[in-house]
């Protein structure tokens, strides 16, 4: 490890200490230069309680608000709504980032410079993405931090630094853009006990709050709240215990779960992907600006509103393992669950007949309802006004609900229209992201063809084993762990497209026949 590394972690241990933070069967060490820092098994436990963190070293928005410097400030513009929980907390990041005296300065030294988040992305990286959902999304959401940067952030931040002495030092948008991205790859949620928040109220059962959402995850280790110090021996704190079957080695790297993400979201909040990600997942929807282009978009409009229509949904894929062509990954019970609670089975003349392939089809209910609505054609526009109509009744008694319309809607179109729409949004989707990186295997070709290098150095140490490799036919391509990650988050895109593609031509080409054979008007 480097000295300067050594001499951050030194400190940093001594600032543990200080506060009362307890190492009881880990410790912490340098990974390297990708990783950073890291939590090692020391010794085992017999309680597996091996970290203890006391809750006032815990940064939440309580505690932005009892700051001696942020907290008059931060309380006026939060009890007018001008700050929300999430802001209070990155505004004492930058602060406490810029200030030359701070209190959490072990803390934050010891903390990433830059990120993997496409936000810290270079104009070459960021082109990787392009065609993808992550690539407007950057986009949109860049501007936003710098909009919120200019209007609100940078006179507040500047302000603060004043009134503590430190009027001096400039303030720029990549401190608070890192504060941003320091929130969203370690924020928990974790339940603070009632007694700790509001201490003239004592509640007996605030002990031993497990963290929330850990459904299907198999971490190392998880974070709990002891309100009491019942568990952990130390009343108001939060413990990291074992959640390992068997104890751990010594000096195996300790984690927690991210949970059960697809490579987009990955990307998006922490900064890196998974190759071959069985959590994947395609977003596909239906742009609500083409609904005012379509026939009839008034009298649909209205159709999707009593529905509460889904314009867009989230294709898992392991849903694919359900479908015509599975996949054979781990799908969950929730998702046979989902599968048998979405048949529609409801036909006021019964000449419309249940399609046989109805088990196989992948895509939400839902969002088929919207595309059926979207595309109906003009006659069927007419037929689902007149049976809506008869259930009104003359002096439309009865109000009409969502399931009402949806019923008379699939009467009416069947799957034909609404698979037919989806095959063309996600013929528009491939195309878009082929436009400016070519085809799924040529993502996977380039891939094969390259190093990763994480930093200067890993650059001029490849260039130079490279050059000694006269005999190569063909030397691999450098390239940046970002533009490693767009690439395979980008890939992984296209093959789920092509997935789900080949699901809903086959679901059309079945529905087109059944459809000729009966058809209920």
């Amino acid at each position: 490890m480097a000295s300067s590394e050594e001499a951050k972690l030194e400190t940093f241990m001594q600032w543990l200490q200080a506060n009362g933070v307890e190492l009881r069967g880990c410790k912490i060490k340098w990974c390297d230069s990708k990783r950073g820092f890291g939590i090692f098994s020391d010794k085992d436990v017999s309680d597996g309680v091996m970290l203890v963190v006391p809750l006032d070293l815990a940064i939440t928005p309580m505690r932005v608000l009892q700051d001696p410097l942020l907290g008059p400030a931060c309380r006026a513009m939060f009890e007018e709504g001008d700050v929300d929980d999430r802001l209070l907390m990155m505004l004492l990041l930058t602060v406490e980032r810029l200030r030359k005296n701070s209190l959490w300065k072990p803390y934050l030294d010891i903390l990433p410079t830059t990120f993997g988040n496409p936000l810290w992305f270079s104009d070459d990286e960021l082109q990787e993405l392009r065609g993808t959902t992550l690539y407007r999304a950057t986009e949109l959401q860049k501007k936003s931090l710098l909009s919120l940067y200019e209007s609100k952030v940078k006179d507040i931040v500047k302000k603060l630094l004043t009134l503590d002495g430190n009027s001096e030092i400039e303030v720029c948008f990549e401190d608070f853009l890192w504060a941003n991205s320091v929130f969203w790859s370690r924020a928990l949620n974790i339940p603070m006990p009632r007694s700790y928040v509001f201490p003239e109220m004592q509640d007996a059962h605030d002990i031993c709050i497990r963290e929330a959402d850990e459904k299907n995850l198999k971490p190392i280790a998880t974070w709990e709240v002891d309100g009491t110090g019942l568990a952990s021996g130390v009343p108001f704190s939060m413990y990291l215990i074992s959640a390992a079957q068997s104890p751990l080695q010594i000096d195996q790297e300790i984690y927690i779960s991210y949970g059960n993400k697809g490579n987009e979201e990955l990307l998006y909040l922490y900064g890196f992907v998974i190759d071959d990600n069985t959590d994947d997942y395609l977003m596909v929807h239906y742009p609500a600006e083409a609904i005012n282009t379509i026939s009839f978009s008034e009298s649909k409009t209205q159709l999707l509103e009593v529905q509460k229509a889904e314009m867009r949904c989230l294709l898992p894929k392991t849903s694919l393992d359900n479908g015509f062509f599975p996949l054979n990954t781990q799908n969950s019970e929730e998702n046979n669950k989902s599968k048998a609670d979405k048949v529609c089975n409801y036909s006021w003349s019964g000449q419309r007949k249940m399609p046989s392939y109805v088990n196989k089809l992948v895509f939400p209910e839902k969002f088929m309802t919207t595309l059926r609505t979207i595309a109906m054609q003009e006659d069927e526009v007419f037929k689902v006004s007149s049976m809506l109509e008869e259930l009104a009744g003359p002096e439309r008694e009865r109000q009409l609900s969502d399931t009402d319309v949806q019923s008379a809607v699939w009467e009416v179109c069947g799957d034909s229209g609404a698979l037919q729409s989806l095959v063309d949004l996600l013929h528009v989707k491939m195309m878009d992201l082929e436009e400016s990186s070519g085809t799924e295997e040529n993502d996977l070709d380039f891939l094969k063809k390259t190093l990763i290098i994480d930093n200067h150095e890993d650059s001029k140490q490849c260039t130079s084993n490279l050059s000694t490799k006269s005999n190569d036919l063909e030397e691999p391509k450098l390239m940046t762990r970002n533009k490693w990650s767009a690439i395979v988050y980008r890939c992984g895109q296209k093959q789920l497209t092509r997935l789900f593609l080949e699901e809903a031509e086959h679901a059309l080409q079945l529905s087109l026949g059944e459809e000729k054979v009966t058809s209920p008007c």
